[in-house]
């Protein structure tokens, strides 16, 4: 099915930019200039994605994204031109699911736009299809094996394909203990003749994408033994 996209900026070049991008890559686009006329135009457009600009003539775009997601279970990616963190995280906690902040790269846009909607894609089938399996860990992740997709509090998570080899052999695996020379022969096989470093570095990289948001340990180090995966 044919995406839909309402893009929600007073800018008159970065909307025309936005648009002829996103009708390239064949989607389906409507722009419009104010905050008043794009929680309007929401129900009648049906937009499956919402690109939303804060600094709108009207309204500010935190108070359309409450409108929004008070009514609709649209996705919204905010642009702005501000850096405040304060922004950034007032806006996610309002509901939307990513930021970007101008000047921006258009690749970046369509990259973050075709992310959300993988993510979307995965999660409405594994509602539908009973057969597409995930493995949970704690409340915010799901690591969908068969997709090789990582989803954390609801956004794709991209991981190198060494990576997700490694978090998945230690998810399905949750609680048992493996040293760095048991990783090396499980996830890279006999034929790998690298030192145990290399399993310290991905494990470090996989921390850093899943971990530094709650400040607890899901890979655990066995200090003289190796690691384990908590849930």
């Amino acid at each position: 099915m044919i995406k839909k996209i309402l893009i929600i900026e007073d800018e008159l070049a970065i909307a025309d930019l936005m648009s002829y991008s996103l009708k390239k890559e064949g989607y389906i686009v409507k722009t419009v200039d104010n905050g008043s006329e794009g929680i309007e135009i929401t129900e009648s457009f049906k937009p499956n994605l919402i690109i939303l600009d804060l600094m709108l003539p009207d309204i500010s775009g935190f108070d359309v994204c409450r409108n929004i997601t008070q009514s609709f279970n649209i996705p919204i990616i905010m642009i702005t031109a501000k850096c405040d963190i304060t922004d950034k995280v007032l806006g996610l906690e309002l509901g939307a699911d990513d930021y970007i902040t101008k000047p921006f790269d258009m690749r970046e846009v369509l990259v973050r736009i075709r992310s959300i909607f993988r993510r979307i894609d995965i999660i409405e089938k594994s509602v539908i299809n009973k057969d597409i399996s995930y493995i949970s860990i704690g409340k915010d992740i799901k690591i969908y094996k068969d997709e090789r997709v990582v989803i954390k509090e609801k956004k794709e998570v991209e991981f190198t394909p060494k990576e997700f080899d490694l978090l998945i052999f230690l998810a399905e695996n949750k609680g048992k203990v493996f040293s760095r020379a048991q990783l090396l022969d499980k996830v890279w096989g006999f034929e790998y003749l690298g030192d145990t470093r290399t399993v310290d570095i991905h494990i470090q990289r996989i921390r850093k994408k899943l971990e530094e948001y709650k400040g607890r340990s899901i890979i655990e180090t066995i200090f003289g033994v190796g690691y384990k995966l908590n849930n």
